[in-house]
């Protein structure tokens, strides 16, 4: 029989250690691969806002799988459905989006039991996450190898942090820059010193309250400033930004050789 494997991430960040992530957005196991021979500790599947489908997100765990880096998955939204999926083709460690209320912290707590705890569908003889059935007594011991992240980043969250952070089974929030400061009135800019006094403010509360705190920070002075702040897991980049601002860099180097000056005179 197999054994279950251990959530060394949620290990690390329940005891406040610090972990740093990668965001991957090109929805591609290659490129999957490519990011987990680095030395990221996590690396965020991103279900929300790029192309992703379960079959595109099992292809990138598989890919991942022989590495030290620790998927992350955030599906497209927390339905009891995503989630089913999500956990049955072997991820251990969810980020759900826009959770706003502690009864819908709840309600995806649940989602990731099985009866009679939650409400998780019961598949584990035929999904991946229990190794069609080799991994034994798998819906006995599960819970313990599962992290749940939910995403805090609208005005109303605020409002009910506490409840959602202490809701049971929650290991940790992370907060959602984009979309938090659009919802303060601050659309495209997350910068802006009153959304930044607030996310530095959430992210102390939710370490005050015992829960693991999580941000995603494209510039690295921003990253600098929530690990100070408290953050502890945290993506510092996203492969396709970066892969953008490579390509960009290189060709500055060569396009003034496609059309150089030409002098004005001609000889005859």
């Amino acid at each position: 029989m197999k054994k279950l494997l251990e959530n060394k991430f949620k290990q690390e960040i329940t005891q406040g250690n610090l972990q740093i992530g990668l965001w991957l957005s090109s929805a591609t196991s290659y490129m999957a691969e490519i990011a987990a021979t680095s030395e990221y500790d996590w690396l965020l599947l991103d279900g929300e806002h790029a192309p992703n489908t379960a079959q595109t997100l099992l292809t990138q765990l598989q890919a991942i799988a022989p590495y030290a880096s620790h998927p992350v998955v955030r599906p497209l939204e927390g339905s009891q459905a995503n989630i089913k999926q999500i956990l049955d083709i072997g991820s251990q460690t969810l980020l759900i989006p826009m959770v706003e209320t502690g009864e819908q912290a709840k309600a995806v707590v649940s989602a990731t039991r099985y009866p009679p705890e939650g409400t998780r569908g019961v598949g584990a003889s035929v999904a991946r996450a229990a190794r069609w059935g080799k991994i034994e007594k798998y819906m006995q011991q599960v819970n313990d190898s599962l992290c749940l992240l939910v995403q805090v980043e609208s005005k109303k969250a605020l409002e009910n942090l506490d409840e959602i952070v202490m809701t049971d089974g929650v290991d940790g929030v992370f907060i959602g820059p984009a979309d938090l400061s659009a919802s303060l009135g601050y659309p495209d800019n997350a910068g802006h010193p009153d959304v930044q006094k607030i996310i530095e403010k959430t992210i102390k509360r939710i370490r005050q309250l015992g829960k693991a705190a999580g941000f995603l920070a494209v510039d690295i002075e921003m990253a600098q400033k929530c690990i100070s702040w408290g953050a502890n897991f945290v993506a510092v980049g996203v492969d396709t930004m970066l892969y953008m601002q490579a390509i960009d860099e290189r060709l500055k180097h060569f396009k003034q050789l496609k059309n150089p000056n030409k002098s004005s005179s001609v000889a005859y």
